[in-house]
């Protein structure tokens, strides 16, 4: 089993940056698909952005309309660390963010599932000021 942590959460601004990263331990593997959810008080949980491995191709990235332009996601295998890169962050992207890590998923849109995902990690809070 593959165990994540999620760090680099905190109280920005509207309209300022951070970068989240989940760190990999176990069972770690550069070919798993590696996704960002978010959960904000009262509300669902929220695919944000993966990461997925394709054989021919190597990484591919994905994104959540409400984050695309915005958010960048990448992996660092030497370092089995997986980060999102947040931009222009708006008082709607306050949320508890997760990071989530299951097998290569064949159809993009599986990586929209949560049940996609074998581990997840235990989150890192954003809070964006107005």
């Amino acid at each position: 089993q593959v165990r994540l942590v999620e760090s680099g959460g905190g109280l920005v601004p509207a309209g300022g940056s951070l970068r989240l990263s989940c760190a990999q331990s176990g069972r770690t593997s550069s070919s798993y698909a590696v996704a960002w959810f978010r959960q904000g008080d009262g509300k669902e949980r929220e695919y944000v952005a993966a990461v997925n491995w394709n054989g021919w191709t190597g990484d591919t990235t994905h994104y959540a309309n409400s984050v695309k332009g915005r958010f960048t996601i990448s992996r660092d295998n030497a370092k089995d660390t997986v980060y999102l890169e947040m931009t222009s962050l708006k008082p709607e992207d306050t949320a508890l963010y997760y990071c989530a890590a299951g097998p290569p998923a064949p159809q993009s849109s599986m990586l929209l599932r949560p049940n996609h995902y074998h581990s997840w990690g235990q989150g890192t809070q954003v809070t964006v000021s107005s």
